[in-house]
């Protein structure tokens, strides 16, 4: 087997210092973005826009990967399946966190905070922006329920591209987007020896506080 206990990456970056912060962690966020998406045209980072997404319901954690598809100071927006397994614990439990990996480049965001839905015109305008094919998808595909073979997965996508052949395809009831409003945010900057920099943002009110947090 793999020895685990061998495997060592020596983190660097520039010191992520308060002198240098905004006082605005989406500011921050829209910096380092840039960054993921400069080191994905250099064949550094594959998804700059993949986000991990923890939901909890009954005390039972679970995660997945979205993809962040609006960032403001309003929050972090994503959309799915409203049925799906998160859109259900979603309408049980709108606690939430997120998690940016941008390993290459040694950094990582987590956030904490509240999701809640987008106004409809605003999911439908991004569906309306997907490939067709995606949009078929969203139809096609009855999101984390069970399905008998991938026979069964072709079957229903063959089914829904007839239902709406020579048609636009209408975002579907089911479907939508989520923001992330955050409560805190957290940057997280590698660094030699693994005392690594970690600066923490969390609202009060209408405005962030700022602290250093150790490694």
């Amino acid at each position: 087997m793999q020895d685990l206990y061998g495997e060592r990456t020596e983190y660097k970056g520039e010191h992520l210092l308060e002198s240098h912060a905004p006082a605005d962690p989406f500011v921050l966020f829209d910096a380092w973005l840039a960054d993921a998406f400069i080191a994905k045209e250099r064949g550094l980072l594959a998804e700059p826009t993949a986000m991990v997404i923890a939901t909890c319901v009954d005390d039972q954690p679970s995660a997945r990967t979205v993809l962040l598809k609006n960032v403001s100071d309003q929050g972090f927006t994503f959309f799915t399946n409203y049925n799906s397994r998160k859109g259900s614990e979603l309408s049980r439990n709108r606690k939430v966190a997120l998690l940016f990996g941008w390993y290459p480049l040694h950094r990582q965001v987590r956030a904490e905070g509240t999701a809640e839905l987008v106004p409809r015109g605003e999911s439908e305008a991004y569906f309306a922006s997907r490939p067709r094919e995606s949009q078929l998808g969203a139809w096609a595909s009855e999101q984390s329920s069970t399905v008998a073979s991938l026979d069964e997965l072709a079957r229903a996508y063959a089914a829904v591209e007839r239902r709406f052949r020579g048609a636009p395809v209408p975002c579907p009831e089911h479907w939508g987007g989520y923001r992330v409003i955050p409560t805190m945010i957290e940057f997280w900057q590698g660094q030699p020896s693994r005392m690594h920099d970690r600066l923490l943002y969390r609202r009060t009110g209408t405005s962030w506080k700022r602290s250093r947090l150790a490694p």
